[in-house]
């Protein structure tokens, strides 16, 4: 995935980090070039653009027209608003993310049809999981976002398999399946059916292990 972060800060340089780690292609654009230094690694692999987040020559230096994703994280709303929609408008980018600050401002991502996040611990982690497709659907998360609440139709792979074959203590458990039109919660021994829709918990840190469950890693 070819993915634009516009913000080296704690947030963009982080992410950054990660997903290059990941094997993804990373530019990271920034108007302090200090920031480059001060927060990737000599190992970072991506480019480092110095200039602004909504700069169309810039953009075209980091190949926004072969972008996957783009992500706004600067230390402005209203710069983050603009990148974002000359990413998503004019460049059509698939992915568009943009960190927000004041909850206000909401709407306006909304309308535009743009995700956002909020400047809390969990802001890398759920960018991440915005824009890494993971075969399931995040229905809710919960304290910093350390815990999320996922859906996902049961794989044929996994039908006749026991509730418990897919239970990590403290990591994943299944809460609930949905069998026909029907809800309940199952126990460790309940088997798992064609056609069950089923609903676990999973810590944020173990999702590459659930696609691996899944078979979807």
């Amino acid at each position: 995935m070819n993915v634009i972060i516009a913000g080296c800060g704690r947030v963009g340089s982080s992410l950054a980090e990660t997903l290059a780690a990941e094997g993804h292609t990373v530019a990271v654009i920034d108007k302090d070039g200090g920031a480059f230094i001060r927060r990737l690694s000599d190992r970072f692999p991506g480019k480092r653009l110095k200039g602004a987040a909504f700069d169309k020559e810039l953009l075209e230096e980091a190949e926004i027209e072969l972008a996957d994703a783009f992500v706004a994280v600067t230390s402005g709303d209203n710069s983050n608003i603009v990148a974002a929609r000359i990413a998503s408008e004019y460049y059509k980018v698939p992915k568009v993310v943009a960190r927000i600050y004041d909850p206000r401002r909401a709407d306006i991502y909304r309308r535009l049809g743009i995700p956002t996040v909020a400047t809390v611990e969990w802001t890398v982690g759920k960018v991440r999981s915005l824009l890494v497709k993971h075969e399931f659907e995040e229905e809710a998360s919960y304290g910093n976002g350390e815990v999320a609440l996922v859906r996902v139709s049961l794989p044929a792979r996994l039908e006749g398999r026991k509730v418990g074959d897919l239970t990590v203590p403290g990591e994943i458990a299944i809460v609930a399946i949905t069998r026909k039109g029907r809800s309940f919660v199952p126990g460790e021994g309940s088997i798992l059916s064609r056609g069950d829709v089923i609903r676990l918990t999973v810590s944020r840190d173990s999702m590459n292990r659930l696609n691996a469950f899944l078979g979807m890693g």
